[in-house]
């Protein structure tokens, strides 16, 4: 049977697995008879380093209200917290726009009849969803995959602004595979690519964070 994974220092046993998907193990200490442990980051994952402050391998936090990010092995990957934002409204309304609630942090789409109604959820496609000052922050900081009237849509990924190549090797063939589909269909998965963009020249294997959809949510590629 299927059981939610244990999460960073949370009691887990060979029953009650850790989320592997976060680069955690059941660590069960000196005894290999012990029948519970705790979820440690596994040795070999390297920490993350986001808005000066350095998290461990596996290990998951809040950089705002709207996004959850998640360390692994040196690259921090991140989803909204807020899918309503990202999904769309309902098919009977004509113009939809989103809305600030008092006392929450996510916006809620209300039904607008008017025109300038539209035109502003248009601009508000065209630009990116409209991103506050800590959201810009963190687009610039992460990976966040959003559904987009029924396609996906990739804002920026994690990083620094683009930086030239200091390691140019001439002898370096860079090539770098697609990403993989995510792992899962809804809720959050797992993608990864191979490349040897590095100053080694070496073949890695990359892994970031997804979500198609959330989970409850229906597919609109059924929706007729």
């Amino acid at each position: 049977c299927k059981v939610c994974a244990k999460q960073l220092n949370e009691d887990c046993s060979r029953v009650q697995p850790c989320d592997h998907t976060k680069g955690l193990e059941c660590n069960f200490g000196a005894s290999p008879a012990a029948l519970k442990g705790i979820c440690r980051a596994q040795s070999e994952g390297r920490p993350c380093e986001y808005n000066s402050k350095i998290y461990q391998n596996g290990e998951s936090f809040q950089p705002n209200c709207k996004h959850q990010c998640t360390c692994i092995d040196g690259a921090v990957g991140c989803i909204p917290l807020c899918p309503q934002e990202l999904s769309l409204p309902n098919l009977g309304c004509p113009s939809p726009r989103l809305v600030k609630v008092p006392g929450q942090c996510c916006e809620e789409w209300v039904c607008d009849d008017s025109k300038d109604a539209l035109d502003e959820l248009e601009g508000f496609f065209s630009k990116e969803f409209g991103l506050d000052d800590s959201e810009g922050e963190l687009t610039r900081n992460n990976e966040l995959i959003a559904i987009v009237k029924g396609g996906l849509k990739m804002l920026p990924v994690f990083g620094s602004e683009p930086q030239s190549r200091a390691f140019e090797n001439p002898k370096c063939i860079v090539q770098t595979t697609s990403w993989s589909q995510c792992s899962k269909t809804c809720g959050t998965g797992i993608s990864t690519r191979v490349t040897n963009d590095n100053p080694d020249c070496k073949l890695i294997k990359e892994t970031r964070i997804c979500e198609v959809r959330p989970c409850g949510q229906p597919s609109y590629a059924s929706l007729k």
